[in-house]
């Protein structure tokens, strides 16, 4: 069967292809495609039919699409989409101007208080109490929840999210206004909080049903169009979109609940850095995904990636699980400028359309791309196999307003910005790893994107990593991540005040694991499953300490309460150097995460290959410590041996990527096409 993964970006749109469950991870193909703005779909169709023409496939043959998307993380931070209403408990009208009270930058004297996806206007309580211990203290008033709504659409509201106070311990309220309010109103968009993520802290999980209600028409619009297509095209085609917890749902599921997909591209990258980690046998990976407006960096400690609950989207915070990505305003397209005489690197970006200067698309200003062709990075013969030239001259007349308010020569101006962009990303980095509680030394720094193969090398030398991969499909591998992300589902139940012992604890996981192989049958076909697997999972903390750790008890549950305890301490003396055996320990949240295993293309690695090593295809000079490195060679990675080893400095290009070899580094072709760079 062909499966084809999508991954839309701020300037490409990715594909990767396997083509047949007998080709392995070496026979993964790859397409490249600018992305159609503002109707992304477009690409995205395009490159299927494309795709599945040249794969010979008819019209009733089976195919998967695994498509990662930011249509809903662009819709959220440009406020792009209609005014929505939300109604709440008496006496917490004002949930989303106080927010969290404080200020996330208390010394910056400039700081402001977000601005509210819904104004205080639109934001109706009503009479309705249930207390902390789920109980009901005070009936809801079934005509205010009707007013609230009729004065919501009279000032202009397309859509209704609800939001009670301690609906995660009972949500007997929030179902019932549902009821009513769909009765009444039966095309009006509404959902509460109960289905989206109940989960205690009352603004989180306001904010979470908000933006769900908020992306919700348009995601469902833009996944109609695709499912639409492909439907029509090839009926036994099978769509799933990936979410932002490493894994994939239904397009029905992403219709109903498009709040899982805000982080799903960046997510995708990294579960594929866990695929091939595992063929690799690494379990310490740095991932750099650097793309055309932007680069993510995420951490796989012992072979998972690592799951927060603080996420931000936008300006708005995500409460529920996904995998932790640390993102930096600086891509291929990042505009370099000046403030006050103080060269800068982004965060505005360039785009697909104009682009990068050098693309003779219209773009004039400078980007880091033609930073990396002035410096000899880039071939003037282009990207995309040729189909994309690249105009040195165009990058020089967009750099040489800041060479001459700089007074410097315009190589120099272009080195400098690739060093500015270099320190904004460690800037990043440094204080992530310290956070995570791991030392650079110790990682592998997977390096991919469209920029990520030629800025990767460079950060690498200054976070103090010594070990490189760039993988055979580099600018495509979110895309990939698509083709390998399994059904991953998590549950969540708020224990905060419980008084729980391994029994009752026990209970409560059994609920949550039949939560998840409940949600697992309704999105996959039968013998889609080749294993199901369930985290155990719970945020604890000691007693007086007012953050959690997220500790996992699948193995502890089996030794009763001392084990999960000591789970626990041992966790935190690991993250924080000390703890406290005496002291006492509270459970905030249990979570299971249930994953449906599907199937994956083989690592297995194909014998080193007995011919001649390649000459170099031709050979240029390239910019180093401010000076020039003459007759430096260029690969194509193509030609490229398995076992084809090297000394920096160099370059190895492919058609999709250009990948940077420094001085002082070696660089070897891996059995599997892997590109493995190391510090010597």
């Amino acid at each position: 069967m062909l499966r084809i993964g999508i991954d839309i970006g701020g300037t490409f749109t990715d594909f990767a292809i396997w083509n047949d469950e007998g080709d392995g991870y070496v026979l993964i193909d790859s397409r490249k495609a600018p992305t159609s703005r503002p109707n992304f779909a477009e690409a995205v169709t395009r490159g299927i039919e494309e795709i599945v023409t040249a794969a010979g496939l008819t019209r009733d043959d089976p195919l998967l699409v695994v498509h990662g998307t930011t249509v809903s993380t662009n819709a959220v931070i440009e406020r792009s989409q209609a005014p929505i209403a939300l109604i709440t408990t008496q006496g917490f009208r004002d949930i989303l101007g106080v927010a969290r009270l404080r200020l996330d930058k208390p010394v910056d004297l400039f700081n402001r208080r977000v601005v509210p996806l819904v104004p205080r206007e639109r934001v109706f309580a009503v009479r309705e109490r249930v207390l902390a211990d789920g109980s009901v203290d005070t009936a809801l008033d079934e005509a205010e929840v009707l007013a609230a709504v009729r004065t919501a659409l009279d000032r202009g509201a397309r859509g209704v999210a609800i939001c009670f106070l301690h609906a995660h311990r009972n949500p007997v309220h929030e179902k019932r206004a549902i009821e009513i309010i769909r009765a009444a109103h039966p095309g009006l968009e509404i959902m509460a909080s109960h289905e989206v993520w109940p989960q205690q802290s009352e603004y989180e999980r306001a904010v979470l049903t908000l933006l769900n209600v908020y992306v919700k028409p348009l995601m469902q619009s833009y996944i109609a169009e695709i499912d639409g297509f492909l439907r029509d095209r090839f009926p036994n085609a099978k769509l799933y979109i990936t979410k932002s917890n490493g894994g994939v749902m239904s397009a029905e599921e992403a219709r109903r609940l498009p709040i899982h997909t805000l982080l799903s591209g960046p997510a995708a990258g990294v579960t594929a850095a866990q695929t091939l980690g595992g063929y690799l046998g690494l379990d310490q990976i740095l991932t750099l995904d650097m793309g055309g407006t932007s680069t993510d960096v995420s951490l796989i400690d012992r072979g998972r990636p690592l799951i927060t609950g603080q996420a931000e989207v936008g300006d708005f915070p995500l409460l529920m699980p996904v995998t932790s990505v640390e993102a930096m305003g600086a891509g291929g397209g990042s505009i370099i400028w000046l403030d006050g005489g103080i060269l800068k690197v982004g965060p505005r970006s360039a785009g697909s359309k104009p682009g990068p200067a050098c693309y003779g698309m219209g773009g004039e200003q400078p980007t880091l791309t033609d930073a990396y062709l002035l410096a000899g990075y880039l071939s003037p013969d282009g990207l995309l196999g040729g189909r994309l030239r690249l105009d040195r001259g165009l990058a020089e007349a967009a750099f040489a307003p800041l060479a001459a308010a700089l007074a410097m020569d315009i190589v120099a101006v272009a080195e400098s910005a690739i060093d500015v962009a270099t320190s904004n990303m460690l800037a990043k980095i440094s204080p992530f790893l310290a956070r995570m509680g791991v030392g650079a030394s110790d990682l592998t720094l997977m390096i991919f994107g469209g920029a990520g193969g030629v800025h990767g090398p460079i950060l690498a030398d200054e976070v103090g990593i010594r070990r490189m991969v760039v993988p055979r499909v580099p600018s495509v591998f979110c895309a990939f991540g698509g083709l390998v992300s399994d059904l991953v589902h998590d549950a969540v139940r708020t224990v905060q005040g419980d008084a729980l012992d391994g029994d009752a604890l026990r209970t409560a996981y059994a609920t949550l694991d039949e939560e998840g192989r409940a949600w697992l049958r309704r999105q996959a076909h039968a013998g889609q499953i080749l294993a199901t697997e369930q985290l155990r999972l719970a945020e604890m903390r000691y007693a007086a300490q007012s953050f959690t750790i997220q500790i996992d008890l699948t193995e502890a549950l089996r030794g009763g309460e001392a084990a999960m305890l000591e789970a626990f301490h041992v966790e935190h003396e690991r993250l924080f150097g000390h703890a406290n055996r005496e002291a006492p320990v509270a459970i905030d949240t249990l979570r299971v995460r249930t994953t449906g295993r599907q199937a994956k293309p083989s690592g297995d690695p194909l014998p080193p290959a007995d011919i001649a090593p390649p000459t170099p295809v031709t050979r240029r000079a390239l910019r180093f410590g401010r000076a020039w490195v003459d007759d430096v060679p260029i690969y194509d990675w193509g030609d490229l041996p398995r076992g084809w080893q090297a000394q920096g400095p160099a370059i190895v290009q492919q058609d999709l990527a250009t990948i940077l070899v420094p001085p002082g580094y070696a660089v070897q072709l891996g059995l599997r096409g892997d590109l493995e760079l190391a510090r010597q």
